[in-house]
């Protein structure tokens, strides 16, 4: 990195927290603080959102994910504007009825104090790992790819985003993820024009994407109906809408964002805002890591993408063996970008026969290309049995090092830093409203004055930021992170959905039914994910249908409560 790089990174963090920590100061109570005085307008409600949402793995490894499976993850978001008109006909209109802090104060009134408990729990177990990984991702791979001490960048991100939250609460998450989208939608759309001029003259924008698509890269939608598939139009339009529905219908870290609303109408449409955008943004995204596809196919790309694993194997035993393979890797480069290049022409030329054949000869290239691949891991393996062989979430950062031009790296690294921050202080707002309302609160300290319960906020906020940053030290990479995330959201997400869905619409189910049926079907749910290979999202499908029917069943054996 120059010493631009540095002033943009560092001079747009700085502004940044200080912004939020000058925007914000001075939080007069508990009201304030958590709902950030109901003051907010759906433009900031929108934004945030997708803020909340959009962290630092989200442009790390989607473009990743984008670049070794084409566009297929857009089908995870086709249930989210579903969710979203749902949630502004149901969710809202009751959470404003009963003016709560959290999500989890309305399952109180309809249940029992055990049920809000359990509900809230289950939301701090899964909240609390996901505020680790949040910081953790973007540490592992700066500090792998830049040389920077990891434990020295978890608590550069961890601290800024403890000293702006601590400081104004929910105010300064929402004000400052303003600044942080125009930061991070700015540095993509820098890279994506980049990309675009980077690419061989012969070859227009137009060109690239038949390129992408004759590669098998703009695949976006697959009717094939597969369990085991992860991403296909089935498990999106319905374990990714009980999944949406969940997220930004009990999820604390979302919920704070549109209860801060100056009214039902700037929560409703902040909603509906970020029902419309959510998807053209990932679309965006992901075009990103398709193009970073195209742009690899008449430039060599890294062998292996984590640099720092490959390069040390030439300090090693197994030297010969990487620069031979890597003999192969070049040869076998360059035949198949000569095959490219004849595709690009036959596509120009619109000859079908052409494109055909050399599709085949591409393919049969990249399987040896592939090959290689998976010889170099198992020798980076062999040398260290803990290195991460799955490289996804270092393709476009590796790009973005070794071909933009200075500042903006240091802008693309803010990108990085600020989406991290973004979603982490919602997480950590989010978590300490809870355990302050739904547990402090409720169950350890009633008689606290505001000024007593303003003071927990801000100490629990320290404590889970705290939590978060030992999390990330201790964490260990596995599988692309943006699956990870969604992942951990997925396992419990779907109980937690059930609950609410049982205390909206079935009012046959009570609090007993309701709270032991969670616990069973919480249980069904992660032993099915520890023994069967079923897709992460139709977990908040199960999840939630077993807590409808178990509390429907355990409801008839339980029989009418006497106070109904």
């Amino acid at each position: 990195m120059s010493s631009l790089d540095w002033i943009v990174l560092v001079g747009t963090l700085l502004f940044i927290v200080v912004y939020g920590v000058w925007k914000t100061r001075g939080s007069r109570d508990i009201n304030d603080y958590l709902r950030g005085n109901s003051e907010l307008k759906w433009w900031t409600i929108g934004l945030s959102i997708m803020a909340t949402q959009a962290s630092a793995i989200t442009f790390l490894s989607t473009p990743g994910q984008a670049y070794i499976d084409g566009m297929r993850f857009l089908q995870f978001y086709l249930g989210l504007p579903i969710a979203m008109v749902i949630l502004c006909v149901t969710f809202i209109p009751l959470y404003y009825k009963l003016k709560v802090y959290t999500a989890y104060e309305f399952l109180e009134s309809r249940f029992d104090l055990k049920t809000r408990t359990l509900a809230a729990v289950l939301f701090l177990i899964q909240r609390g790992l996901a505020a680790g990984i949040t910081i953790y991702a973007p540490a592992i791979i700066l500090s792998t790819l830049l040389g920077w001490n990891l434990t020295y960048t978890i608590l550069v991100i961890g601290s800024l985003v403890i000293i702006y939250t601590v400081s104004g609460g929910t105010r300064a998450v929402s004000v400052t993820q303003k600044q942080q989208m125009v930061v991070i939608m700015g540095g993509m759309f820098a890279a994506f024009f980049m990309l675009i001029s980077f690419l061989p003259e012969y070859l227009s924008f137009g060109d690239a994407l038949k390129v992408a698509g004759k590669m098998g890269k703009l695949e976006t939608i697959d009717f094939g109906f597969d369990f085991k598939d992860r991403y296909n139009f089935w498990s999106g339009i319905t374990g990714g809408l009980f999944l949406a529905l969940s997220y930004f219908g009990t999820d604390q870290s979302q919920v704070s964002r549109y209860i801060s609303g100056q009214s039902m109408r700037e929560s409703r449409l902040g909603l509906i805002f970020n029902g419309l955008l959510k998807i053209p943004m990932q679309f965006f995204i992901l075009l990103v890591g398709v193009m970073v596809f195209v742009f690899y196919q008449f430039n060599q790309p890294p062998v292996f993408f984590n640099q720092v694993e490959k390069n040390a194997l030439y300090q090693t035993e197994y030297r010969q063996d990487l620069e031979r393979l890597d003999e192969q890797y070049d040869a076998i480069f360059i035949e198949k970008k000569q095959h490219v290049d004849n595709l690009v022409t036959a596509i120009q030329r619109n000859d079908e026969a052409a494109i055909t054949l050399q599709q085949a000869k591409i393919e049969t290239a990249q399987a040896e290309v592939l090959t290689i691949r998976e010889s170099v891991k198992d020798l980076i393996h062999k040398n260290n049995a803990d290195a991460e062989l799955n490289d996804k979430d270092y393709v476009f950062l590796t790009f973005v090092l070794n071909y933009l031009p200075h500042g903006l790296i240091g802008l693309l690294l803010a990108v990085i830093f600020s989406a991290a921050m973004s979603s982490t202080s919602s997480e950590l707002n989010a978590l300490a409203s809870t355990t302050t309302i739904d547990l402090y609160k409720r169950s350890l300290k009633q008689d606290g004055t505001d000024a007593h319960y303003l003071f927990a906020s801000k100490a629990w906020t320290v404590f889970w930021g705290i939590l978060a940053i030992l999390f990330a030290s201790y964490a260990h990479l596995f599988d692309n992170l943006i699956q990870l995330v969604n992942w951990l959201g997925s396992i419990f997400y779907g109980t937690i959905l059930g609950i609410f869905i049982a205390a909206f619409y079935v009012k046959y189910i009570k609090a007993d039914a309701v709270f032991y049926a969670a616990l069973i079907a919480q249980s069904i749910v992660l032993t099915l994910n520890f023994t069967t290979n079923i897709g992460f999202l139709w977990f908040n499908v199960i999840g939630c249908l077993l807590v409808i029917f178990f509390g429907i069943l355990l409801q008839l054996f339980l029989g009418k409560p006497a106070n109904t």
